[in-house]
């Protein structure tokens, strides 16, 4: 970042063309990647997120009291399990990014994930601020995370959201450098999309996320701080729902990122079944994980259409 003569960020409106145009560029939203039908021709894709985060978020932070690793604990021993039954009951796959700590102080959670259908995916090494690290830094505790899921479930997650739902100068580099096929951190689009570097493709997929569409801006809770929302479950499910239906008109896809300690309480996971119960009342719903919407994605960016394999996977209405 250009500085001025006390080393100190210099003005944005000092900075030259070629300096916020590079900022701009170094990170873009290329074609997006909706195909003219989902598999099985179905109306709208639908893919469940859950960031099984447990303990690292204290732990990142050397946060170390029994208190604190006990709120991550909960997602683990209570969380987790509740929401594995209720994708049971529905049918439905999801997509589980687990920091790799969180998979080496739970490892039978991990393998129960690939077990029982759902994808396992990279969320960092310890919940780590990857903005704040240096590229080799960055790049190790990536590679490790991957190794690390690799090794507990035997198969290699294709699929990555950074801790930080941010990239570094260095992330977009370490993720192509490590063979990711999608990405899902950013949020230029409600669709899925290809990252572009200096107007150049990259074949990265990008299936976006938002706050709007995340159970922590609206539960999330910070005893000594001013984080304090609490919002009532039933009032932030009318939001997703609301979500889901402009997806549904749009023919695009409806993305949610949830978290075992936090929609896994019994109160909350109510208001997650009652999504459920809403989507299903629509005809030409296609749930899939992200590594499966990501290879429809794929498909349209090399010119096929949704008619190709994934496409031949039948229609999924829970």
């Amino acid at each position: 970042m250009p500085t001025d003569d006390f080393g100190l960020p210099a003005e944005s409106w000092r900075w030259p063309e070629h300096t916020w145009r590079g900022h701009i560029d170094a990170v873009r939203a290329g074609r997006r990647l909706v195909p003219d039908r989902w598999p099985g021709g179905a109306r709208v894709a639908v893919a469940l997120s859950f960031d099984s985060d447990h303990e690292t978020i204290p732990l990142r932070d050397g946060e170390t009291s029994p208190g604190r690793l006990a709120q991550g604990e909960y997602g683990a021993r209570a969380g987790a399990p509740r929401i594995l039954d209720l994708l049971a009951r529905y049918g439905v796959p999801a997509t589980f990014f687990m920091p790799a700590v969180s998979a080496l102080v739970h490892p039978e959670e991990a393998r129960a994930y690939t077990r029982d259908g759902h994808e396992l995916a990279v969320h960092g090494w310890i919940h780590e601020r990857n903005m704040l690290l240096g590229r080799e830094d960055e790049r190790e505790l990536t590679a490790r995370a991957l190794d690390t899921l690799t090794t507990l479930t035997g198969r290699r997650p294709v699929g990555i959201r950074t801790p930080s739902w941010d990239f570094s100068d260095s992330t977009l580099d370490i993720m192509l450098e490590l063979g990711f096929a999608y990405d899902s951190s950013l949020m230029a689009d409600d669709e899925p999309y290809e990252i572009v570097t200096e107007d150049r493709p990259t074949g990265l997929v990008e299936i976006p996320v938002d706050w709007i569409r995340d159970d922590a801006p609206y539960f999330t809770m910070d005893r000594y701080g001013s984080v304090r929302p609490h919002s009532r479950p039933r009032d932030v499910r009318e939001i997703w729902a609301d979500e889901f239906d402009a997806a549904y008109r749009d023919g695009g896809v409806f993305q949610l990122t949830l978290h075992p300690h936090v929609i896994g309480h019994r109160s909350r996971l109510v208001a997650l079944r009652e999504l459920l119960d809403h989507i299903a009342a629509h005809p030409g719903v296609w749930y899939a994980t992200h590594a499966q919407l990501a290879d429809v994605a794929r498909g349209v960016l090399h010119g096929r259409t949704a008619a190709g394999s994934a496409a031949d996977t039948p229609e999924h209405t829970p």
